[in-house]
């Protein structure tokens, strides 16, 4: 039975906690787009399962932050019922100084066959860098 946009959420934020390990792109289309309009150092555009594997692994394992929480916020309905817009927050502890910190997210997710066509994700890049430093 193909997972529904909250289904699809909900497996995505589990990903994010506990030991990082690689992901295996099982929730992506393999013609996904990823877009990152605000991210440092400039917005991000990624098509493909495998591209954004090969972008995405390498900075999940070297990112100093272990992920504690994710309270979401709301989940927005729209006209197209495969399409859900997300408010969230992340709650991580920076590996290096041990510090907590929360910052502020809003994501659109399309899904298509049971699986994520579109995520486009807008960061607060200052709460980001903050918490960073």
């Amino acid at each position: 039975m193909p997972s529904a946009p909250r289904d699809l959420f909900e497996q995505m934020r589990q990903q994010w906690f506990g030991q990082v390990a690689p992901l295996t792109g099982d929730l992506l289309a393999d013609d996904v787009i990823v877009e990152i309009p605000f991210a440092a150092p400039g917005p991000y555009r990624i098509q493909g399962k495998q591209q954004f594997l090969d972008f995405v692994n390498p900075q999940r394992a070297a990112f100093p932050v272990r992920f504690d929480a994710c309270r979401t916020i709301a989940i927005h309905d729209t006209t197209d019922p495969d399409t859900i817009v997300v408010e969230y927050e992340l709650t991580g502890t920076s590996t290096r100084t041990d510090r907590r910190a929360t910052a502020a997210f809003v994501g659109v997710l399309t899904a298509r066959d049971g699986r994520i066509a579109l995520w486009r994700e807008y960061q607060n890049t200052v709460a980001i860098q903050q918490a960073l430093a």
